[in-house]
């Protein structure tokens, strides 16, 4: 079985920003499915494949743009004949100076947009693949020189294509229809009741038997459509939703394990520091923290 994996960021943990330009995705090097506190975005030169991001199946092609709010379960899958060519770049809620500014407005409105709409994918017009494609590289630059002052470059530049991409996109997108690959509508419903509440049964004996389809089929056809096996998928949401419940009360773990559909300490604990790299007291401690 697959396990669920955590997406690492090695750096300064003052400085959480990171930046991969220009990297050939094969996929024997993919990760699988993951998710990670980093806001993340992606641009596409060359290449062809999918994205699964959250409940959706994307087509990845030659300037797509894809905005992926912080802990969104996400899996890419570039195809072997036309690998991906793409830059991504990662960083915290802080680095867009959230909270700098009036209360009006945020430079994460493009990913609030994306996340509101459920709709991740993009296709900018030529002045913003113009913009991607210098801001990438001079942000790829500044990051791997360290010249003094490359915090504030990066900040700066980093804002100034955030603000771009917000007024594009609640201009253009804001009142348009969502476009994604379609996909099995009983797959389709049983993402969204997984979302909706995690902590119910989810298991593949009940899902098969609401979708009407065999195990076999279901755990095959769901497989094929998010790269995830069902029970990664649905441990995945439901360590989603611990990280919410940790830092919103006090509540005890294994009441909030309980909440959250996993009524096994050990396996909780288990999964949560799979997914997210600590034990669920040590991440309310962090994270308290940090914030």
């Amino acid at each position: 079985m697959m396990e669920p994996f955590r997406k690492p960021f090695i750096g300064d943990p003052l400085f959480p920003f990171h930046i991969t330009h220009k990297t050939l995705k094969l996929p024997q090097f993919e990760l699988p499915d993951h998710l990670h506190d980093l806001y993340e975005l992606v641009y596409v030169y060359e290449g062809s494949g999918t994205f699964f991001i959250d409940q959706t199946l994307y087509d990845k092609k030659p300037g797509n743009l894809f905005l992926i709010p912080g802990n969104t379960v996400h899996r890419a899958n570039p195809e072997d004949v036309n690998p991906i060519l793409s830059s991504a770049i990662f960083f915290s809620p802080a680095m867009a100076g959230a909270g700098a500014y009036d209360d009006s407005y945020s430079l994460l409105q493009c990913f609030d947009l994306a996340r509101k709409r459920r709709c991740f994918k993009f296709e900018p017009p030529e002045y913003l693949r113009d913009m991607l494609e210098s801001t990438l590289p001079y942000l790829h630059e500044e990051y791997e020189r360290q010249q003094p002052g490359y915090r504030a470059a990066i900040r700066l530049e980093l804002g100034r294509l955030l603000l771009a991409l917000n007024r594009y996109l609640s201009e253009q997108f804001t009142d348009r229809p969502l476009e994604h690959k379609p996909g099995p509508s009983w797959i389709i419903s049983t993402l969204h009741d997984i979302d909706a509440h995690p902590e119910q049964d989810h298991s593949l004996a009940a899902c098969s038997a609401k979708a009407a389809v065999s195990q076999a089929h279901f755990s095959r056809a769901f497989k094929q459509f998010t790269g995830m096996n069902l029970t990664d998928y649905v441990n995945a949401k439901r360590i989603i939703r611990a990280k919410e419940l940790l830092l919103a009360s006090d509540e005890n773990v294994s009441s909030i394990a309980e909440r959250c559909g996993i009524s096994s300490l050990p396996h909780f604990h288990r999964t949560f520091k799979l997914l997210t790299g600590f034990t669920p007291s040590a991440y309310r401690k962090t994270t308290t923290r940090s914030g």
